[in-house]
């Protein structure tokens, strides 16, 4: 027959951390609330729940290597009227898009918060349990070069697909090498379908020569990239310029 005395260890050996700490203070509330046998495993197991979610949403945020402090709380919505604050609220809640492998993709001029924004709804989709994994466009391709070179690109692929959401910011700023396209090429069509991506760009479309290497790889680069994308175009001056010029007139 379990004595009493025994629970806390059945408790760590099943792994149930919040149950054990919790338990002994829950029994007080059997008392006091009046609840049965199965009001109390519940409300033991609502704890347990709780805290398994905090501890892996921590995680997730960790992991991510996101920017610091980009929440759209914090993202002046009124330096850009044409956007419509709803609607990218709703790609940090919604998380629709990812489970069907869309991507995202943000174009404007520098400074205009497509950092900002893209950080942000990754937050928000941290949130809904969605791993996510942020990289400077240029050090994501030399970490594909580099593990190209050692003869480990498929297994950092495998590494990658763990999270449902890649970030690649500025990607206008990877060189016009071959071999800097062709790894930025193929961490696509690995993606493609598969995986989703956010993508800031200084550049459109229309300029993206300026990335790849020949117009072959700029075509198949964007074909892959549109075919389920979400795109948001943003026209505004630059955020910093305006703080600059405020703070002189200051």
């Amino acid at each position: 027959m379990a004595h009493r005395a025994t629970l806390p260890v059945l408790l760590k050996q099943l792994k149930l951390s919040a149950m054990a700490v919790h338990w002994e203070s829950y029994l007080d509330q059997v008392a006091k609330r009046g609840w049965d046998p199965a009001q109390y495993l519940a409300a033991l197991c609502e704890e347990e729940v709780n805290q398994r979610y905090s501890r892996r949403i921590a995680r997730f945020y960790k992991e991510s290597k996101l920017p610091v402090g980009k929440t759209l709380s914090s993202f002046d919505f009124s330096h850009l009227p044409n956007l419509e604050a709803g609607k990218i609220g709703a790609l940090a809640s919604d998380t629709s898009w990812v489970t069907r492998s869309k991507n995202l993709l943000f174009f404007g001029p520098s400074g205009t918060g497509k950092t900002h924004l893209a950080a942000a709804i990754c937050n928000g989709l941290i949130e809904q349990g969605v791993r996510v994994r942020y990289f400077q466009a240029t050090a994501l391709v030399q970490e594909l070069q580099r593990a190209r070179n050692e003869l480990q690109l498929e297994k950092f692929f495998v590494k990658l697909d763990k999270y449902a959401v890649i970030v690649l910011d500025d990607i206008g700023y990877v060189k016009k090498s071959e071999a800097e396209t062709h790894a930025l090429l193929e961490l696509i069509a690995n993606r493609y379908e598969s995986g989703s991506m956010v993508i800031t760009a200084n550049q459109p479309f229309s300029d993206w020569d300026q990335i790849f290497s020949d117009t072959t790889m700029t075509v198949a680069s964007i074909d892959r990239l549109v075919h389920h994308a979400i795109i948001v175009e943003i026209q505004a001056d630059s955020f910093r310029k305006k703080q600059a010029v405020n703070r002189n007139r200051g």
